[in-house]
């Protein structure tokens, strides 16, 4: 890292008098006004779009520079926050800068470091909420989207992709307004759940009076010590036939854009799925096995025996039945002949206060070419699928999201470009 980044752009000490004639508060208290942090530094004289380098020496690091975007190849961490949120910018001009702001902000979290550095001054607000200091990057990585709605509220409708648009309705859908759509999304993997949580705190932080939180789930990953897939709250393997995010010709064909301002990145579905966990509990195991199409302990599709095994869903036995019940989940998946990039984490947020039941299950994520992809999978399963009997979905948005930044450059410069 150069000198000239390695110099936090927060390392000055802030007046009582000159954050007073900034914010326009007098004596009943200081606050940071709907310009945000970064409005006040940038009156102060600081360069908030100045660039920051990827750190060659933090510890568990994710590198934000590159062709894509971390977060979708990156190897799944633990932990999630993702939040979804609607812009309050009128102009595409606000939103640019509000990207270029976010840009070295991101690089900063990733790199395990605070958002601005520590002040000795306690008559203001502090330029990181600090609930991250003295823990390392935990693998971060951040991932920034945009929806449709964006490019309608800001006039910006002749460069929406024609795929970037609602899902249609499925089977089991009951979704609820309050967890569904968005116009930008920040998605926040780490191995540590406070450092996502505090990651996307101190973005939508700094950005005060341009967005807000619409809807946000915090999730969660295990896996085996000696690794392997993670499992779901139905206790079955989850990911098990994801492409390999080694292999880059078969990434090219499952989950990179090839066009537009959009080349090179990807598109998000993001599903909030409830398990009706105590329904499930009370299910035997041959009935789990036969809804899944696999076997729980060792997720080997049925008839195998090794979780890898590849299998022919047409396959039946010497009795004419399929092997694979027609009606589990994997097999009505693999016929859609359809694939998509799964990242999904789990999640517990307390009671049902209706029903006295667990509210958990599942923070589906998915990145693929097109949102058609998934389109393809879930009308494939469509009311055949044995799964219905377990799930609900209850939140759904899509969010392209931008290809990756190369140094000098900033989150979105392809969009903008393209205005």
């Amino acid at each position: 890292m150069t000198a000239s980044n390695e110099e936090k752009w927060m390392n000055k000490k802030i007046s009582r008098r000159d954050m007073l004639k900034l914010t326009g508060i007098g004596v009943a208290g200081v606050a940071i006004g709907a310009s945000g942090l970064g409005g006040v530094m940038k009156a102060m004289g600081y360069d908030v779009f100045e660039p920051v380098a990827d750190s060659t020496t933090a510890s568990n690091k994710v590198n934000f520079y590159g062709r894509h975007q971390s977060g979708i190849v990156t190897p799944v961490q633990t932990n999630i926050y993702f939040a979804s949120l609607n812009v309050l910018v009128t102009s595409k001009k606000e939103l640019q800068e509000l990207f270029q702001q976010w840009t070295p902000l991101v690089v900063r979290l990733m790199n395990g470091e605070l958002m601005a550095d520590i002040s000795s001054n306690t008559r203001v607000p502090t330029g990181d909420t600090g609930e991250a200091e003295g823990l390392d990057a935990a693998n971060l990585s951040i991932t920034i989207g945009v929806g449709a709605s964006l490019f309608d509220k800001l006039g910006m409708q002749h460069l929406k992709p024609a795929e970037l648009k609602d899902l249609p309705h499925f089977p089991k859908d009951q979704l609820l307004k309050e967890y569904t759509g968005g116009d930008l999304c920040i998605q926040a993997c780490a191995d540590d759940p406070q450092v996502a949580f505090h990651a996307v705190r101190n973005l939508v932080r700094a950005a005060s009076g341009k967005v807000e939180i619409k809807w946000s789930q915090s999730g969660f990953n295990s896996f085996p010590a000696g690794g392997g897939t993670p499992r779901n709250l139905f206790a079955f393997k989850d990911g098990t036939v994801n492409p390999s995010i080694t292999d880059e010709k078969d990434l090219k064909k499952v989950i990179w854009v090839d066009k537009g301002w959009l080349k090179g990145g990807s598109y998000l579905v993001a599903r909030k799925v409830q398990m009706h966990l105590e329904t499930w509990d009370r299910t035997s195991l041959k009935d789990q096995e036969a809804t899944f199409g696999r076997y729980r302990d060792s997720g080997a599709p049925m008839g195998k025996t090794k979780e890898f095994d590849d299998f022919d869903v047409e396959a039946k036995d010497d009795k004419g039945n399929y092997i694979m019940p027609d009606t589990s989940h994997v097999h009505l998946a693999r016929k859609s002949g359809a694939r998509i990039l799964r990242r999904s984490y789990s999640y517990a947020s307390g009671v049902m206060s209706n029903t006295g039941t667990h509210d958990a299950g599942l923070i589906f994520i998915s990145f693929q070419k097109d949102p058609a992809q998934f389109t393809t999978i879930q009308n494939s399963l469509g009311r055949m699928d044995k799964m219905n009997e377990y799930i609900t979905h209850r939140g759904s948005a899509v969010f392209a999201c931008f290809p990756g930044v190369q140094k000098g450059s900033y989150l979105g410069e392809a969009l903008f470009n393209a205005l």
